[in-house]
């Protein structure tokens, strides 16, 4: 009678992964609206400290009431270790995000950092020793050309935004390893719990050598900021959580399109007509991926015995 659920069950996790990524893709590209936007009052080191300040408020209700056992659980275990290098490789990604953004139009930006998958996808098999399969690194290539349509190199300078936006792929790429690795026995609340704990005091010191007091209404916005961003960290641990990392990034390509949508709203920013013809491939690339996992997992699952 349950052999049912058990046929469902391998292709509902990465279609349930997928969902949760897309939704994570849509809450970045908004909340990446409001960094830039804050990133013009001031400074985005300061940006990263109150961005870090605010998920922990927005967490520690939380984490005190029905998610203190398992919080605790952490430090009682001592694996607290793996918290503070991923904190730290989160705190470089995003100081070098922040500033990116704050230099570079976002769609732009947002296009560049799609090379993030790319050492995923090599970190998953050399360190991780994930099973990275040929269609998936083909979707991932897919997605790199649409980058490339979308910036069509030469179209624009080499700078340090653009260096910075190097940094932010490689170690955010770390951060997503990490994350894989923490979901093993971690919920997503606790990881992010953990980061905002261990990353707020780790913004603090850059910051305030940059710091300015902001007014009562930034305060607010980066108030809502820092709940939209803590909503996408949540919802992206909970998908790596589901499927394989390399089987997951794949759909953060959908920020694109999510992010020229908001930034032209927001901003008045556009993309050209090749813009859109990169974004619709990059897009392609994920709902390929999407459809081919969900089918291989339906037919894994019919070759298991009853």
């Amino acid at each position: 009678m349950d052999a049912a659920p058990r046929l469902r069950a391998p292709s509902n996790r990465l279609l349930l992964g997928a969902v949760f990524m897309l939704l994570s893709a849509l809450l970045f590209g908004i909340g990446n609206t409001a960094v830039r936007w804050a990133s013009t009052v001031m400074d985005p080191l300061e940006v990263v400290f109150f961005r870090n300040l605010f998920s922990l408020l927005w967490m520690l209700p939380w984490a005190l009431t029905a998610g203190a056992p398992a919080c605790r659980a952490v430090l009682a275990e001592r694996r607290l270790g793996p918290y503070v290098t991923r904190a730290l490789t989160t705190l470089c990604a995003m100081s070098a995000w922040f500033y990116a953004i704050s230099q570079i139009p976002l769609p732009t930006a947002t296009a560049v950092s799609f090379a993030i998958p790319l050492f995923v996808a090599a970190g998953a098999a050399l360190l991780l020793g994930e099973r990275v399969r040929p269609r998936r690194w083909a979707a991932v290539c897919a997605g790199l050309i649409g980058v490339i349509i979308v910036l069509r190199p030469g179209a624009a300078p080499i700078d340090l935004a653009f260096l910075a936006l190097f940094v932010h792929c490689i170690a955010a790429a770390g951060t997503v390893l990490q994350m894989r690795l923490l979901s093993r026995k971690d919920s997503s609340p606790v990881i992010v719990t953990f980061l905002g704990l261990l990353v707020t005091p780790m913004a603090l010191v850059p910051a305030l050598f940059v710091w300015t007091w902001p007014s009562l209404g930034t305060l607010g916005w980066l108030a809502l900021l820092g709940g939209i961003l803590t909503l996408g960290q949540l919802a992206m641990t909970k998908a790596l959580s589901l499927a394989e990392s390399s089987a997951m990034m794949p759909y953060d390509y959908a920020r694109l399109p999510f992010t020229a949508i908001v930034a032209w709203i927001v901003f008045g920013q556009t993309m050209d007509l090749w813009g859109w013809v990169g974004a619709l491939v990059i897009a392609g690339s994920a709902l390929y991926t999407m459809h081919r996992d969900a089918a291989d997992g339906r037919k894994m699952a019919r070759s298991k015995p009853d």
